[in-house]
């Protein structure tokens, strides 16, 4: 059955038996199959596009919209463990695209704003403005829940149960807990869903993450963001589980004249749970920036 005909019949409530009863077995037996109804149907409504770039033996797989402007084109880098794993070669990515061909607005989210950061520093000719939301790669005065978690873990010897690789849908519940701020009852099954779709990766991220937090590279951020020279705004959950909101106050301490906002109520998944405030501050912010770059030009 078309995937088009299908989204009709689920978003409508159907008349027929067989795509109710297709739904519910899916629902109960397939609940990864529905999770990536969810997002193929997300991606159509917004317009969204999928494209796959190759660099060297490396394949980049990302999402767009639009076409290059006037305006600064706009990246924007996921976090650890999400979809698309674009920023783990930034550099090539953004060759291979040629989207270095003008200075482009980038935003990174957690391990993506770490990237992001590092990137700025050390590319600057390439960046425009930047958006850092609740960035890894920071120093933090105040230990998190996930920092004090991954301590016990590695005294106890147990430092392959990361919290944040889930292999179980109890583990993916307290996943989600950590992670944001607002309490919502999630169905088991799809809890199993989103596991399902995780655990083909799990070695991999496992792999990453050990890697990320050894000595070399857990400050990276911290030790370049002094090269930062772009127009930079940060965006932080102030009760974030994951990294505490106080590296806001060291990033801002750095980066001259650096735009820095703090959301109540709020984890560490700030798009997720504040979506229309993250965006809303974003456009904002360039915005501002535009504004400044026309009265410059006018002066």
């Amino acid at each position: 059955m078309d995937l088009d005909v299908l989204n009709m019949f689920v978003i409508a409530g159907g008349t027929l038996a067989i795509p109710i009863l297709a739904f519910v077995a899916s629902f109960l037996l397939w609940p990864s199959a529905l999770i990536r109804i969810y997002y193929w149907y997300w991606r159509r409504a917004l317009g969204m596009q999928v494209r796959y770039a190759n660099y060297d033996d490396y394949q980049f797989c990302y999402s767009y919209r639009g076409r290059p402007g006037y305006r600064p084109s706009i990246l924007m880098l996921h976090g650890f463990s999400a979809h698309k794993d674009m920023w783990l070669s930034i550099v090539k990515f953004v060759e291979c695209i040629k989207l270095n061909r003008k200075p482009f607005h980038l935003v990174g989210t957690s391990m993506g704003g770490n990237v992001a950061g590092v990137y700025a520093a050390q590319y600057p000719e390439d960046i425009c403005s930047l958006t850092l939301i609740c960035p890894a790669g920071l120093p933090s005065t105040t230990d998190s829940k996930f920092i004090k978690q991954l301590r016990e873990l590695q005294e106890s010897k147990h430092i392959d149960r990361i919290p944040l690789i889930p292999s179980t849908p109890e583990e993916m519940a307290d996943m989600l807990k950590l992670c944001s701020y607002v309490r919502f009852k999630v169905p088991q099954q799809i809890l199993q869903g989103l596991v399902d779709v995780r655990i083909p990766h799990n070695e991999f991220y496992r792999k990453l993450f050990l890697e990320i937090v050894d000595e070399k590279s857990r400050h990276s951020l911290h030790e370049n963001m002094s090269k930062i020279k772009a127009p930079t705004q940060v965006i932080w959950g102030k009760q974030d589980q994951v990294l505490d909101v106080s590296g806001a106050s060291v990033l801002a301490s750095a980066i001259p004249d650096c735009h820095v906002y703090i959301l109540e109520n709020c984890g560490h998944s700030v798009v997720v749970e504040r979506p229309r405030k993250t965006a809303n501050l974003i456009l904002e912010f360039l915005a501002l920036l535009h504004s400044i770059d026309n009265n410059k030009k006018q002066a």
